[in-house]
């Protein structure tokens, strides 16, 4: 719609052109850049294939292709979460499949190309994080035995890519609870890895380990590079120089550091000391803030008040240089040669795989669109960065987008309602990105605040641990407090404040629907409502995550009941709509029922709705447009507005 005076209509009424199809039309999600010699691969995110993970090359010429096929689905299941799920050097492509959780080779070269074909066994093992040798001749990769009858254990194994592996793979590294992130050098002299214990997650503390590797796979002068408790190192590499690059939280930021770790006496060396944070906690396997050219020149992107920057630094010289981006997101960097390959956010348009020259950066090249032709930007609502003081004092951050759209405005005299979206981790952190699924709430003449509550990443290591022991109070003071604070500047209407987040976003919606009276709507996706239960029934990754974030259980399992809001229903006094996939692992079904069912049992207008195939999050595109309309209408039933399209009804009880 394109008109000199806008039409009024009451907010969240507003005809858009954001439909809950137009989500997942032609959306795919982009990861993992890879090269090899001169050509490029990369991971897409297909919703409209069922969610599938596919494998994409891009060769010299620019001809793109497909280079997994159906039912192949490239994701590995380590840690339930993944990543590092394919690998390419030398036209051999390895990957972990989702279905099956084997390693496939597929051999691309032209005179030799085959059918993938399986190089693990089939059974209990789960592999991720994977990177050919540089020989070749080898995969290295964390296994997870879920076989053990216990405790899955963790391993680090290197994978003949000639055979079929019956044993799992040569072990290299086991004892600690978890490992990750292997890095040979490239002479094959040396192995540096990462490992932690419970009750740590990889960012509360953990080790980054180097050893000599002998002829017989034998790992000789193990030492402690940097790490242990209250330090998380992150993303080791080898430069050309044989130094060892990694991250490190050391001095309460994850900054650049360097070592020659060849006698195990130099001091690791920052490489840009700031307070800035190069790195997010690492919940995926393979990720990757930073990459190394050659000539040992460092590509890397750190936050900088919750917007990415971009820059180059030298290991030879020092030499640090930011390079101009209208990027405000920047992940999985990579790089080959002179060129860096990212994924980049931005605030006005889709994220989209890109191209730099390192050397002589200048303009990002764009190679993929996560979204093409995805909103004419009159309608697009920019995040505007805001702050404000919660209960205790503490200053906290967030975005915050206003109802947005060329054709209306709000009646005079009304404030729009307002959805705070609470992130998930909850080390998660919320961006200043274009997110056509927040443009559909605002072109519906609904206002959005994404809460970067403490706990969030991107903000030191002192902001993060604000909310250990606090998980359930400073996170929801933190959202409650942004949704009065906007309200207080007219920004929203104070009896029409909802509240959504999924997971431990999830559960930061249910406990301030439960503890707090500021919210009047809420809705839980894939939602804890059980803090017990999640101890119980959770996986071996986030098994102990309770005990920094609540305490040690069952040593304070008063406080895991205090603070769940499953035996607390009696203090909701709000409807709320809990969406959840059958099938997932991390959250289990049970929590969303019971919290249905207790709601019920009060009385108050409950709805739920799951989706069968669907794990942790959703990745069908028929769920994720169900998942919309549904709460769309939702709040069209609590706050009283007519939906501008219609939907299919859910029932409430």
């Amino acid at each position: 719609m394109s008109q000199s005076v806008p039409s009024v209509a009451p907010y969240g009424s507003w005809t858009s052109p954001v439909s809950a199809a137009s989500l997942v039309a032609d959306a795919v999600t982009l990861a993992e850049p890879r090269t090899d010699g001169p050509d490029l691969y990369w991971l897409e995110g297909r919703p409209s294939d069922s969610g599938r993970v596919v494998v994409v090359r891009r060769t010299a010429d620019g001809q793109t292709q497909d280079v997994t096929r159906a039912p192949f689905n490239v994701r590995s299941r380590v840690h339930e979460y993944g990543g590092g799920a394919y690998d390419v050097s030398g036209g051999v492509l390895v990957f972990c499949n989702f279905d099956d959780r084997r390693v496939y080779r597929l051999d691309l070269t032209t005179d030799k190309a085959t059918e993938p074909r399986p190089v693990t066994p089939k059974g209990p093992l789960r592999y991720g994080d994977l990177k050919i040798t540089p020989d070749g001749a080898s995969l290295l990769a964390v296994c997870e035995d879920h076989g053990t009858g216990g405790e899955p254990a963790n391993r680090l194994v290197r994978l003949d890519l000639d055979g079929d592996n019956l044993d799992g793979g040569s072990v290299l590294v086991e004892g600690p609870d978890f490992v990750s992130s292997a890095a040979l050098s490239p002479d094959g002299a040396r192995l540096a890895w990462l490992q932690w214990d419970h009750p740590n997650m990889p960012w509360d503390g953990c080790e980054l380990q180097v050893a000599d590797l002998a002829a017989d796979g034998s790992l000789d002068h193990r030492r402690v590079v940097a790490g242990g408790s209250g330090e998380s190192p992150t993303q080791p590499r080898w430069a050309p120089d044989g130094r060892l690059v990694f991250l490190s939280d050391r001095s309460g930021w994850w900054n650049l550091y360097a070592c020659d770790v060849t006698d195990g006496s130099a001091d690791p060396a920052a490489l840009w000391p700031s307070n800035h944070e190069f790195a997010d906690p690492q919940w995926l396997l393979g990720t990757s803030s930073y990459g190394i050219t050659h000539d040992g020149t460092l590509l890397c992107t750190w936050l900088d008040e919750g917007y990415a920057r971009l820059g180059t630094v030298s290991l030879g010289s020092g030499e640090r240089r930011e390079i101009d981006s209208e990027a405000t997101l920047v992940s999985e960097v990579q790089v080959s040669g002179r060129a860096g390959y990212l994924v980049v956010g931005y605030a006005d348009r889709p994220a989209a795989l890109v191209r730099l020259d390192v050397t002589l950066p200048g303009a990002l090249s764009v190679i993929r669109e996560s979204a093409p032709g995805s909103l004419d930007p009159s309608y697009v609502s920019l995040p505007e960065p805001v702050s404000w003081r919660s209960a205790d004092g503490a200053e906290v951050y967030g975005f915050y987008r206003r109802p947005h759209h060329p054709g209306f405005r709000g009646p005079d005299g009304e404030s729009p309602p307002l959805v705070v979206m609470s992130h998930g981790g909850p080390t998660g952190r919320s961006a200043p990105v274009f997110d056509l699924a927040l443009e559909f709430w605002t072109s519906r003449g609904i206002g959005v605040l994404s809460v970067n509550y403490r706990g969030s990443s991107g903000y030191g290591r002192a902001y993060r641990e604000a909310l250990r022991g606090c998980w359930g109070v400073v996170d929801v003071d933190d959202c409650a407090t942004g949704a009065v604070a906007m309200a207080s500047l007219g920004r929203a209407d104070p009896q029409r404040l909802a509240i959504r987040g999924g997971s431990a976003g999830g559960y930061t919606t249910l406990a301030a629907l439960t503890f707090r009276d500021v919210f009047t709507a809420g809705a839980s996706l894939f939602g804890i409502g059980d803090l017990e239960a999640l101890v119980r029934d959770t996986h071996k990754f986030e098994s102990r995550y309770g005990d920094g974030l609540i305490g040690p259980y069952p040593q304070e399992r008063d406080l895991y009941i205090e603070r769940s809001p499953i035996h607390h229903v009696d203090q909701i006094s709000c409807p709320m709509i809990l969406l959840q996939g059958r099938d997932d692992p991390v959250v289990p079904l049970n929590q969303a029922e019971s919290m249905a069912e207790a709601l019920r049992q009060r009385g108050l207008p409950v709805a739920l709705v799951v989706f069968d195939g669907e794990g942790h999050g959703f990745r069908r595109a028929e769920n994720i447009i169900r998942a919309f309309e549904a709460e769309a209408y939702f709040y069209s039933r609590v706050y009283g507005f007519d939906l501008a399209d219609p939907v299919e009804p859910i029932p409430f009880s």
